[in-house]
């Protein structure tokens, strides 16, 4: 947690492997907006800044949070999250990581991503980093594409809004403040048929 008289220091990590031209790039764009009034915000891209623990350390040491974007490939993330993640292994459990809040948000073209979301945060949990609620994204084409046709059947989907909820929970996590947002729960139909 920051000292209370400075904005949190979030490091946003691109593991996406088409790095600053990716859709994890996209919608990096749209988090730094909304994280850049409330923190101080800086970004790795894995396919320029690399894996190599020691060259990416200072920037990992420093941040209060972490923001971590990537593709989905063949249910899994990126190679170069992985290579990173094993790479990151000898820093498992000391300050680099431990109790620092890590938000996700994975892209996917169709299907895999809530899996691979899912076991990230696992992972992320088991390095040291602390999960804030609603912290983590799948954004999905599928999803895109549901709201330009069926705009009250993509309220069931994850959107570029749920973002906003997203950033939000992270800097209030990194700053030690608590007043979480959520984004829309289904409560009423979640149970309807569709098929």
């Amino acid at each position: 947690m920051p000292a209370n008289d400075r904005r949190p220091r979030l490091l946003l990590i691109n593991a996406s492997l088409a790095g600053d031209a990716g859709n994890s790039a996209v919608f990096f764009d749209a988090a730094r907006a909304l994280l850049a009034p409330q923190a101080d915000v800086k970004q790795l891209t894995l396919a320029r800044d690399g894996t190599d623990l020691a060259t990416l350390l200072p920037a990992l040491a420093e941040a209060d949070g972490f923001l971590f974007g990537t593709g989905t490939h063949w249910d899994s993330w990126s190679s170069l999250l992985q290579q990173f993640l094993e790479n990151a292994t000898p820093a498992e459990g000391t300050s680099v990581w431990l109790g620092k809040p890590t938000a996700v948000v994975v892209s996917e073209h169709s299907v895999g991503g809530k899996g691979v979301l899912s076991r990230l945060q696992g992972v992320l949990v088991t390095l040291g980093c602390s999960i804030p609620p609603m912290s983590g994204l799948v954004l999905s084409r599928a999803a895109l594409i549901a709201v330009d046709h069926d705009a009250h059947a993509a309220r069931d989907f994850w959107c570029r809004d749920d973002l906003s909820v997203v950033c939000h929970n992270l800097v209030e996590a990194a700053a030690g403040t608590h007043h979480w947002q959520t984004w829309p729960v289904d409560r009423e139909d979640f149970s309807a048929r569709w098929a």
